[in-house]
């Protein structure tokens, strides 16, 4: 049976490219959650603007819908409170991984980047500020103070871990 996947985090933690490599490793397929965000979302963030739970609710329950839909699959999305992972799972069994690492960290990964709306270092501190780490058990978790590769080696590792304890 194939797994569902969510691998989350704040805005430039490495869930697109980590979750598109997750995916491929494991013959899935991969969704980016931003993908899914309606028009009025986006121009929020376009203007610098941060969303608050109302305007994450709609976009969480498509999110939910299409893992639901999907027999295996990888998504990307920032799931930062338990309400919003509680949403995400709700008839499903998907596996958290969560990708942490420090605000100096990622914003100089966000610096970066070209051509995405999410909108400067308030916005990024708004997600630090939203973020409620998945206790202990409810995500693997995994440092991003390390190259793309070794990020992806060791949510492997976890997730083969993870199984032979689930047998």
């Amino acid at each position: 049976m194939k797994k569902r996947y969510i691998v989350m985090g704040v805005s430039g933690c490495g869930k697109s490219l980590i979750g598109s490599l997750l995916a491929k490793r494991l013959g899935l397929a991969f969704f980016d959650g931003d993908d899914f965000h309606p028009p009025e979302n986006v121009a929020k963030m376009r203007q610098g603007i941060p969303l608050n739970d109302q305007d994450r609710y709609g976009w969480l329950q498509t999110l939910n819908d299409l893992i639901n839909r999907e027999e295996g699959m990888v998504l990307a999305c920032s799931a930062l409170k338990p309400q919003y992972r509680q949403q995400l799972r709700q008839g499903n069994d998907a596996q958290l991984i969560y990708l942490k690492g420090g605000v100096e960290t990622i914003w100089a990964r966000h610096s970066c980047r070209e051509g995405h709306y999410f909108n400067g270092r308030e916005m990024l501190e708004s997600q630090f500020r939203e973020l409620i780490e998945p206790k202990v058990g409810e995500a693997i978790e995994v440092s991003i103070d390390q190259s793309a590769e070794r990020v992806l080696d060791d949510v492997l590792a976890a997730l083969a871990q993870s199984e032979r304890a689930d047998k």
